[in-house]
């Protein structure tokens, strides 16, 4: 048996002669040591919480698990086919992006913003039952015309598709000027916002539709496909406003009268310009009855600029690469472009601030019955459901107004 030594007498052996050292020195390199270490772990976590992104990277394992869940990889940014089962988990691999720190965890934050947003409309569309989705399974179920909203832009290979009410004008103003489909004596416009506006909604764009149908479905799952949506009531409130309370002969001739006749038992005036100057117009109350009142089918009888969006674009039957909500408008269309590699060339208008959504719900539905708002609720519960929107509190109650609409008229 070796002899046991006295305490004072152990060592402790080190690479080299770093015991030789006096132990005053070991002592102090090894606090510095640990000073050092506490403070960059600080940093770290102070920019984490300052900037809200608590993403981790994709380790070997969590990329072979994503991979086997939803046929994708860590490394991929926002990009999907139509044969995976699921949207890509947001990624850390950042590599050629010149920015700082700050930049890259918004980016991370944009990422995870766009992973979240998929995921949720793949789980509602694969697992929700309850909801009135269409009974067609497939994009090759889909008539022609129930394909019109479906823009493209194959220089750059883009599909758009514009919703009436969220900046669709912008977008289709962006997808005409990356398409060069118009052009003034053979030249493309040198800037989207040049586009004059009455040309913007007329036959400018190229639609999806008018392709043969081998070739659009090639596209659908080539090309990278967007969309924007909004919350939909307040899509309503502002469709409204737009086509009922401005000057507008089409939608006076064909809706306002209609709906003045039926619900109000008026004879309004023929003229558009008379009835506008003199305030006669369907009331939001009248106009939300004759929503209520439409047939519950495909969409087909709703105006688009009413139309629930999962009838517009079939999100279950198309696989978006981006979903952009106005409510995020400019961060969206900012990170989008950039995806498209069209962001050196197309620089989407920052927007001006809004009334709160809430407020603006709450105001108008004041004069909305309880039972109306339930039913209509059920109209457009497929687009709450899909893109994440809730009702505001209270709104099966009867509040006090809020603001009056004269208040609103900023939008």
């Amino acid at each position: 048996m070796l002899p046991s030594l006295p305490f004072t007498a152990h060592r402790f052996p080190m690479h080299g002669e770093a015991m030789n050292m006096p132990r005053f020195l070991q002592l102090l390199f090894m606090v510095s040591f640990s000073l050092a270490f506490v403070y960059f772990w600080c940093l770290g976590v102070s920019l984490n919480s300052k900037h809200g992104t608590r993403l981790q990277p994709c380790s070997n394992q969590a990329e072979d698990q994503l991979s086997s869940t939803y046929g994708q990889d860590c490394s991929r940014h926002g990009t999907l086919s139509r044969e995976p089962s699921g949207p890509a988990a947001p990624n850390e691999d950042l590599e050629g992006v010149d920015a700082s720190r700050y930049e890259r965890l918004k980016l991370l934050d944009l990422q995870h913003r766009q992973y979240t947003r998929k995921k949720l409309i793949h789980d509602m569309c694969r697992h929700n039952g309850a909801l009135r989705f269409s009974e067609k399974a497939t994009f090759s179920g889909f008539p022609n015309e129930q394909l019109a909203n479906l823009i493209v832009d194959d220089q750059h290979g883009i599909i758009y598709c514009y919703v009436p009410k969220v900046a669709c004008t912008e977008w289709k103003s962006i997808m005409i000027f990356l398409s060069e489909s118009l052009k003034i004596n053979g030249t493309p416009f040198k800037n989207h916002s040049d586009i004059p506006r009455d040309l913007i909604h007329s036959n400018s764009v190229v639609y999806l539709n008018r392709s043969h149908r081998n070739l659009m479905k090639w596209k659908i799952r080539k090309y990278k496909k967007f969309l924007f949506v909004r919350n939909p009531l307040v899509r309503l409130i502002s469709a409204y406003r737009d086509k009922f309370e401005k000057k507008n002969d089409y939608f006076y001739k064909f809706l306002a009268v209609p709906i003045m006749r039926r619900y109000k038992n008026l004879f309004p005036p023929t003229s558009a310009e008379h009835a506008y100057m003199n305030g006669i117009r369907p009331s939001f109350s009248d106009f939300i009855q004759y929503i209520l009142d439409l047939p519950d089918d495909d969409g087909s009888s709703f105006e688009e600029h009413w139309r629930q969006v999962y009838h517009l674009c079939h999100p279950c039957q198309i696989e978006y690469d981006f979903i952009g909500k106005m409510e995020t408008m400019y961060e969206d269309a900012q990170y989008l472009l950039r995806i498209l590699k069209v962001d050196h060339i197309v620089h989407f208008p920052p927007g001006t601030s809004n009334r709160t959504e809430e407020s603006w719900i709450k105001t108008w539905f004041t004069s909305i019955p309880i039972e109306w708002r339930k039913k209509l609720y059920q109209i457009y519960e497929p687009d709450f459901q899909l893109f994440g929107y809730s009702l505001p509190e209270n709104f099966y109650n009867n509040p006090a107004p809020i603001l009056c609409h004269e208040e609103l008229r900023q939008f």
